[in-house]
């Protein structure tokens, strides 16, 4: 662990502290339909003409149920229009390589996957999308679940902020403005940042070159308008790939900068949020706690990651292999062991996916962070507005436990929580923990999941567990090991996709609309403190406490395991 990886870590977190204020008061106004931004002159007529074109009155508000029925609607027409883009790419424009239809299990996985924020992909980005596919099929979800998840997250902001209101917002209203205001112009700026470090942006034909090895072997060169689906698969948290190799392709991720700024996107609009989140609440200093929860949780996942690779496989040194750089299996030499581990911390924290290593190479104690990352319900910073609101959740759940802890009515900001508000947020959090374990069960005592391995014992065990937790939770990443694209997996983890993403929603909004009706009392005395160490301290524990007490019996049967045999291994050389 030398001193140039502790000097960018430190380095990122202080860029990150910098940008939290200021994209957190940009978010407030986009997220106030009255609010006003210097884009304004260039586009309020647009959204005016938006609004006239959806037959949307931007000044009519929807309750919690309105609010949640256009946003799944919204997304099972985008769903239905993917599905059949997918399926007739072959017969449509802008398909130089003549990719064909994609097969009806994959193209349901991957409507799904798109349109749930998630980006699961059971197939090779540049031998099966045409570049229509890649804008208008992907690139277009990357925008709307987006600004979806964040629309989600203002919902309940506003819930936890209003007084007898039963209004949280208008789901049209926040999608638009997201789009235009915040999306899109960030999108368009990273972008060329994106091709000045050499990310590609064209329409041409690939490129077919000799190798040099071996002159007779033709090696066809992916080309595509790439730049602007990386810049929007990073600032959404998609995450989803153009190539195969994701972000350790060199057109996709071409320079350290490049690296860097990437990983910097990642957390860019969950970080605001926090900063959002006190203003909208006139509580800056618990918006601040809420950040400083994130960020221990953060740094405790990046120096396991970090340590459990720089320390390398035990099994090649008893074997005199020397491993200077550590576990450098499965990674980019440009980039190597810390940018490795801090991307892979980041990328799973924030329900984002993009990869610049491949998991499945990690050492067992390295894997295990991505893994356990997704399994707490990656709120830590997390998924743009996903990651907010799944924070907020654990919120709830520790000052209801502080409560009883101390034999109070347990209060947040200056409202009573129920039993009908832990409730939606039990449920919600056991929505995911089921989600993830039955079918993980299902697929290790069935012959289709079995049938998927390419690793047997507990990495082929870790595999499957991770890939119902990474599409549980709407990240998208993978232990490469595992074969999934078969009609089983691609529908089960389809299904489990829908689950882990609408069936968090539908709780989440639930929850803002009991809050928005609750009557705001000012604080006394007597209210639970939630802006200072001690509610950190609680709030991190809570979520580690649910995550252990959910998951260490699984994660016992695969990473854990893993290691000791690595390390008894070891001993017998």
């Amino acid at each position: 662990m030398d001193i140039y990886g502790w000097i960018e870590l430190v380095l990122y977190v202080a860029l990150l502290l910098a940008l939290t204020k200021p994209m957190g008061l940009w978010l407030f106004k986009v997220l106030d339909p009255q609010g006003k931004t210097f884009l304004d002159p260039v586009f309020r007529p647009v959204e005016k003409g938006f609004y006239r074109l959806m037959g949307v009155d931007p000044q009519s508000e929807q309750d919690w149920k309105r609010y949640a029925f256009s946003l799944l609607a919204f997304s099972l027409v985008g769903g239905l229009l993917t599905y059949a883009l997918l399926r007739l790419q072959h017969r449509l424009p802008l398909n130089p390589q003549a990719m064909g239809a994609v097969p009806d299990h994959l193209a349901f996985n991957t409507a799904i996957s798109f349109t749930t924020n998630t980006n699961w992909q059971s197939y090779g980005g540049e031998s099966t999308m045409s570049y229509l596919s890649q804008m208008l099929a992907l690139a277009i979800h990357n925008f709307t679940s987006a600004a979806a998840g964040i629309a989600v997250a203002a919902a309940l902001v506003r819930g936890i902020a209003r007084s007898c209101s039963k209004t949280v917002g208008n789901f049209w209203v926040d999608l638009v403005r997201l789009h235009l205001y915040l999306l899109l112009p960030l999108a368009l700026v990273f972008s060329i940042f994106l091709v000045s470090q050499g990310v590609i942006q064209n329409f041409k034909p690939y490129t077919s070159a000799r190798t040099l090895d071996n002159g007779a072997v033709i090696q066809s060169i992916v080309q595509g308008p790439m730049a602007s689906q990386v810049a929007i698969k990073m600032l959404g948290t998609n995450g989803g790939g153009y190539t195969n190799a994701n972000a350790a392709h060199p057109f996709e991720n071409p320079t350290p900068l490049s690296n860097f700024f990437q990983m910097l996107s990642i957390f860019l609009i969950p970080s605001g949020l926090t900063y959002y989140l006190g203003k909208a609440v006139k509580h800056q200093r618990h918006g601040w706690a809420v950040w400083g929860a994130m960020t221990v949780l953060f740094l405790g996942g990046v120096l396991v990651c970090w340590g459990a690779e720089v320390h390398g496989n035990p099994r090649l040194h008893a074997a005199g292999v020397a491993s200077v750089p550590g576990n450098m299996e499965g990674k980019e030499v440009r980039f190597g062991v810390f940018e490795s581990a801090l991307f892979a911390t980041i990328t799973t924290d924030a329900s984002c996916g993009a990869v610049n290593s491949m998991h499945d190479s990690f050492t067992p104690l390295g894997g295990l962070v991505p893994m356990l990352d997704i399994q707490l319900g990656e709120v830590v910073f997390g998924g743009v507005g996903a990651g907010l609101y799944g924070m907020l959740i654990f919120v709830i759940l520790t000052v209801f436990l502080a409560g009883l802890m101390v034999g109070r009515t347990p209060e947040y900001l200056g409202k009573k929580i129920e039993s009908y508000d832990i409730k939606v947020c039990v449920i919600a959090v056991m929505v995911l923990i089921f989600d993830i374990l039955c079918f993980t069960a299902w697929a290790v005592s069935s012959k289709w999941g079995l049938a998927g391995l390419n690793n047997a014992g507990p990495h082929g065990f870790s595999e499957i567990l991770y890939a119902f937790s990474s599409t549980t939770g709407n990240n998208g990443s993978a232990f490469a090991g595992l074969t999934a694209n078969t009609p089983w997996y691609n529908t089960t983890l389809a299904i489990s996709m829908i689950v882990g993403r609408f069936f968090f929603i539908v709780p989440v909004l639930a929850l803002a609309g009991s809050m928005a009706k609750k009557k705001l009392m000012p604080e006394s005395a007597g209210s639970f403190p939630v802006s200072d160490p001690m509610f950190v301290v609680l709030l991190v524990g809570t979520i580690l406490i649910v995550g252990a007490l959910s998951f260490f019996p699984a994660l016992s049967l695969g990473p854990i395991v893993e290691h000791f045999m690595m390390i008894k291994s070891k001993l017998l050389f």
